[in-house]
């Protein structure tokens, strides 16, 4: 028997497809590039010149998350050109909350069998949803793990790091009773609780990816693929004419688990149903699954991606504000002196 010597190509990784992929996602990666970036991609670490000016007590702000299941939509589509901008929009979306203007970001990617042309797809989302940010893409990391990651499979996960001066930092400590909702519509279902999505619509009523539905005006898997919009612009527009009390980004947990985590104790909020306009795909899922109307708040963004807590007067200067940027934006609710976290009304 030839007793020919291993490389690591016959493990399983190929460095020279890693390098490839590297040569695709520069161009991507470099038009991120704010003025405040000193280094050049594939250095050991990035390098980010803070800024200083203007910040009396600067603090910075950070936030991790990932796409989670949403992936699967990317893998039954071979599509993978937005799932970046879901990563980007999940931890810049996060910080802002606090009032934090992203500054970087960085990304991990890990995969069973690294293709240079997917990576690279990946990555210009991630460049895309950088840039609606404000934010430079500095430095990641590209993963290839035989045998881990099932074939043609990928998990990906962001961090992204922002600053905000002490004394304008969102807390919402200031909220009290009589305060008003002004709530951001979503893009979709953004990128969380696609468990339960995936469960309905293909293991429940055995749809696939490529059935035209009518009320989207487009099949289920472009709807279900549209990437979570990023707030940053809009949310930086009015905080710097506003006094926002808080910030909640409707993630996982959906109304009920986020909007108490910035609600003093002893206040709860009120929701009123029909104050704006839920989107096709919620109605879709909650008739064709049955599910209830608490389910669906306790999972999903139900149309509204942001809220904004304001004093009655600032908000409806708000609303007039937004209105003239041509951005909707409703009033959805209130805040009421009730320990009993949230409660829908009609």
């Amino acid at each position: 028997m030839e007793n020919k010597s291993l490389t690591y190509r016959d493990a399983g990784v190929d460095v020279d497809e890693g390098a490839r992929a590297v040569e695709l996602m520069k161009q991507h990666v470099k038009s991120t590039f704010t003025k405040n970036v000193l280094c050049e991609l594939g250095g050991f670490g990035g390098l980010f010149e803070l800024d200083l000016t203007g910040y009396k007590k600067p603090v910075l702000v950070s936030g991790t998350d990932g796409v989670g299941t949403k992936l699967k939509l990317a893998f039954l589509m071979d599509k993978h050109s937005t799932v970046g901008q879901d990563c980007v929009a999940m931890c810049v979306n996060d910080i802002l909350c606090q009032g934090a203007k992203p500054l970087f970001f960085l990304d991990y990617l890990a995969t069973g069998k690294l293709q240079s042309q997917k990576i690279a797809a990946i990555v210009k989302g991630i460049s895309d949803g950088c840039l609606q940010a404000g934010c430079a893409l500095i430095g990641g990391e590209t993963a290839e793990m035989p045998g881990f990651y099932s074939d043609g499979e990928y998990d990906m996960a962001g961090f992204a790091v922002g600053m905000v001066d002490k004394e304008n930092i969102i807390d919402g400590s200031q909220i009290k009773e009589g305060d008003i909702l002004v709530g951001l519509p979503s893009s979709g279902i953004h990128s969380n609780g696609y468990s339960l999505v995936r469960k309905l619509f293909f293991d429940k009523l055995s749809l696939s990816v490529d059935h035209f539905m009518e009320e989207l005006g487009c099949t289920l898997g472009e709807a279900l693929l549209t990437p979570t919009r990023i707030y940053v612009d809009v949310c930086s527009k009015v905080m710097e004419r506003f006094k926002i009390k808080g910030m909640v980004h409707i993630t996982g947990g959906g109304f009920y688990e986020n909007i108490p985590r910035i609600i003093p104790k002893g206040l709860g909020v009120e929701i009123v149903l029909g104050s704006w306009d839920v989107l096709p795909i919620f109605e879709i899922m909650q008739k064709l699954g049955n599910i209830e109307t608490d389910e669906m708040f306790k999972t999903f963004n139900m149309g509204i991606g942001m809220i904004m807590v304001l004093s009655p007067h600032e908000a409806t200067e708000a609303l007039r504000y937004l209105q003239g940027l041509g951005e909707k934006a409703y009033e959805i609710g209130s805040v009421v002196n009730k320990s009993n976290g949230v409660t829908l009304c009609r």
